[in-house]
């Protein structure tokens, strides 16, 4: 794979972005993972995100291989967490997704650091998410990148680790 290009979604890209999330939604579920569906996250959900101006594209060409959306907003479930780092200096990452056309090639854990680098010179310093615990590859895509567990929420699909990461 060639380097990754990267930059916020505008509302022409809406179509790829919901083919990507239709064919990750697919693959999910043939692994038993019941993520996401047709109420989250929507179509909706990504066009106020380009409105905001949180959601970005990792691109190969033209192609989108991942998206992520990074902003300051969170769940009231969040508030429970044991959080390490001040809430201030702590930025969010919401819907990270890597296409299923390009998994399994490193990119998660390159756009994952990038992501890092982007909040850092952002003038943040952690990161935080939720991911899902039925998610065995997410979950290990965090840990072994150094997010560590504060709490945790339940929402709608089931049990979420809420993590964090000092960048």
């Amino acid at each position: 794979m060639r380097k990754m290009n990267y930059r916020l979604a505008n509302l022409a890209d809406i179509e790829n972005i919901c083919a990507l999330i239709e064919g990750a939604i697919k693959e999910m579920e043939t692994w038993q993972i019941f993520q996401w569906d047709e109420l989250y996250p929507t179509r909706d959900d990504f066009i106020e995100d380009i409105k905001r101006e949180s959601l970005y594209l990792a691109l190969d060409e033209d192609e989108i291989v991942a998206l992520y959306v990074i902003s300051d907003e969170s769940d009231e479930a969040y508030k429970r967490a044991n959080w390490k780092y001040d809430a201030d200096t702590a930025y969010i990452l919401h819907r990270f997704c890597v296409s299923p056309l390009f998994q399994n090639r490193g990119i998660g854990k390159a756009v994952l650091l990038h992501i890092e680098e982007q909040i850092k010179a952002m003038g943040y310093e952690s990161v935080r998410l939720d991911v899902f615990t039925e998610n065995p590859f997410a979950q290990r895509l965090y840990r072994n990148n150094g997010y560590e567990v504060t709490g945790y929420a339940d929402w709608r699909k089931g049990r979420f680790d809420l993590m964090e990461k000092k960048i």
